[in-house]
């Protein structure tokens, strides 16, 4: 089936912005490959450097003739959806010995929860993160003695910095490598529902303590729909996942053999074999567009409408938001995974999973079929699905079908007709809004606004009654600039509660919600943010807004606001404590929300 037209002309759209840029990035990757395998060039002593520490590896790491494969690992065991990589690294070496090679840790890169984070000084770090996280992925990789790398990593800003540091390396095959969710446990809204009651007071700590307990219980990702499991949607949707691999539970003997086929797999696609695949190959303009497609298919994340802009320029493309517009307006919301429905991504896996998706969207024309991939040419391997069968790791077809039409539907019978975002734009500026969750009644606000500068004012206003009526609440010098744009979702339990008394409410940021959040419409990531005297600094309690995700509308109605001089804020409290002092140069070299909010370029 020929490619969607407007899939069609985004995508060349996308290779002509990105020319300049794009092209001398092949030429550097060209360069790094026509090299050969690095570990000939070290010296002796920096050869035995390099291999002293290897074991029983060591003399086959120093004759030369056996691939090595390079493992960059974000593990902790502080992150329940990181914890299973403890084990990753022997699994890696043993798989990778029995195939005549080599497998060293090559280095560790940083992951932090934004669950734990979440209304925390803490989560000032957290979009900062993703970009010291590929600096420690060009760090891990600078010793150059790998033929072909994996990478560990799972949740938020973690995998957007794996892939960001994979593109400076280029020229290395990379395959990324999942742990998989944790097995389902309290229903993520009736978890949304005690948050609920305890904002208004309804219930104690005691009963929030045990539900929340009950819903993160032990090993693997959270199993709502947020960033982490958008992150995994797209590994296979841009092909650096095997088929399949992304929603299997940890610690199982199919999750083990996936993990044993992805190292193998990596090493299989080096320059010493027969199957050379660069990543530089693989995430191509078409491979972007088709992250793209999966992200409106599925309702994903927010959060990745600037990691993706990042992890393209990493590799020489460049998007835009309106990239991102034109194709939700032709991609079709084909699943409802929690916060967009009750099903959490087990359920989705159960129900057809990331390869019904694939292959209803491929059959209505809304991917490029012939993209490159670890599993090899064509996207078409992402329909099937791994079984583990007498110990053999084999892929079958997938049902074909959906096997729960509440959870996945056929494209061609979708949920709605356009994709999970919506792109704002008006006299206020540009951001963008999470539609897939919120409920038609909801998308279209008109109230007065009340202006905060941080969240626990927000907070405190609620608890001391003030919002009684319509109100569009406004958190602004909360962008990358001003403090990290750290995520608001904490207000979430609040703001719902007020939209459950049948308050029209709605959000207005420089900041950024998780990708768990909503039910409650959000413009967020607006832009030019505050600090940079954007018009989200003029406004002032009771002005009138407009928020619009119908028309994509974003509007000051309030004549002569953009007349007075802008708000200052003081952020003196943002610039010490908890490691925030030492993010001072990043926030004076980030780029705008728009660009990727990258210190790369900005």
């Amino acid at each position: 089936m020929m490619v969607h037209s407007i899939i069609a002309d985004v995508t060349q759209r996308i290779i002509d912005r990105s020319g300049p840029s794009r092209g001398p990035h092949l030429e550097r990757m060209e360069q790094a490959k026509s090299k050969g395998p690095a570990r000939a060039h070290l010296s002796c002593s920096g050869q035995a450097h390099a291999y002293a520490g290897a074991g029983e590896d060591q003399q086959s790491m120093a004759t030369g003739t056996a691939g090595n494969l390079g493992i960059v690992t974000a593990y902790n065991d502080m992150l329940s959806a990181h914890q299973p990589f403890e084990r990753y690294p022997g699994l890696i070496r043993d798989a990778i010995r029995a195939a005549g090679g080599t497998a060293q840790v090559a280095g560790g890169v940083p992951a932090m929860c934004d669950g734990v984070t979440q209304g925390e000084a803490g989560m000032e770090l957290s979009l900062f993160s993703r970009d010291v996280i590929a600096l420690a992925t060009g760090v891990a990789l600078s010793h150059n003695t790998y033929d072909a790398a994996v990478f560990l990593g799972v949740c938020d800003k973690i995998v957007p910095g794996l892939v960001i540091g994979a593109q400076a390396f280029g020229h290395l095959p990379a395959v990324f490598l999942p742990a998989g969710p944790m097995t389902s446990g309290l229903p993520n809204d009736e978890k949304a529902k005690i948050r609920q009651k305890f904002a208004a007071g309804e219930i104690g700590r005691e009963e929030l303590m045990a539900a929340e307990m009950a819903a993160y219980h032990g090993p693997g990702t959270c199993t709502f729909y947020g960033t982490a499991n958008t992150n995994q949607m797209l590994m296979e949707f841009m092909g650096l996942h095997l088929p399949g691999s992304s929603f299997i539970n940890p610690n199982t003997p199919l999750r083990d053999a996936l993990t044993e086929e992805g190292a193998r797999r990596a090493l299989s696609l080096s320059a010493l074999g027969n199957s050379y695949t660069p990543v530089y190959q693989v995430l191509d303009e078409r491979a972007f567009v088709n992250g793209i497609v999966g992200l409106m298919a599925t309702g994903g994340s927010t959060n990745l409408l600037i990691h993706l802009i990042a992890m393209a320029r990493a590799g020489g493309i460049v998007l835009d938001w309106q990239d991102f517009s034109d194709i939700s307006a032709v991609v079709p919301l084909v699943a409802r995974v929690y916060p967009n429905g009750l099903a959490d991504v087990n359920h989705f896996h159960a129900a057809g999973g990331l390869g019904y998706t694939i292959g209803t969207l491929l059959e209505d024309g809304l991917l490029h079929p012939d993209t490159l991939t670890v599993a090899g040419q064509g996207l078409h391997n992402y329909t099937q699905e791994p079984k583990l069968i007498e110990g053999e790791l084999v892929w079958q077809d997938g049902a074909g079908h959906s096997l729960n039409e509440k959870i996945i539907r056929p494209a061609k019978d979708p949920f709605q007709p356009t994709g999970g975002l919506s792109r704002l734009t008006g006299n206020l500026g540009t951001g963008v809004m999470k539609v897939s969750a919120v409920a038609p009644e909801h998308q279209v606000v008109e109230a007065p606004v009340r202006v905060f500068h941080d969240q626990v004012e927000v907070k405190a206003a609620f608890k001391a009654g003030e919002f009684t009526d319509d109100v569009i609440v406004v958190v602004r010098f909360q962008g990358p600039k001003a403090n990290g744009m750290p995520e608001l979702h904490s207000l979430t339990p609040i703001l719902s509660i007020l939209q459950g008394r049948g308050q029209k409410v709605a959000l207005v940021t420089d900041g950024r919600m998780s990708g768990a959040s909503g039910k409650v419409p959000a413009a967020i990531h607006v832009c030019p943010e505050a600090l940079d005297g954007g018009p989200i600094a003029y406004l002032q309690d009771g002005d009138l807004l407009r928020v619009d995700a119908v028309n994509g509308e974003l509007e000051i109605l309030t004549e002569g606001a953009l007349d007075r001089a802008p708000a200052t804020a003081d952020l003196s409290a943002n610039q010490h404590g908890i490691g925030r002092d030492l993010f001072t140069p990043f926030r004076n070299a980030v780029g705008s929300a728009d660009n990727g909010a990258s210190i790369f370029g900005a």
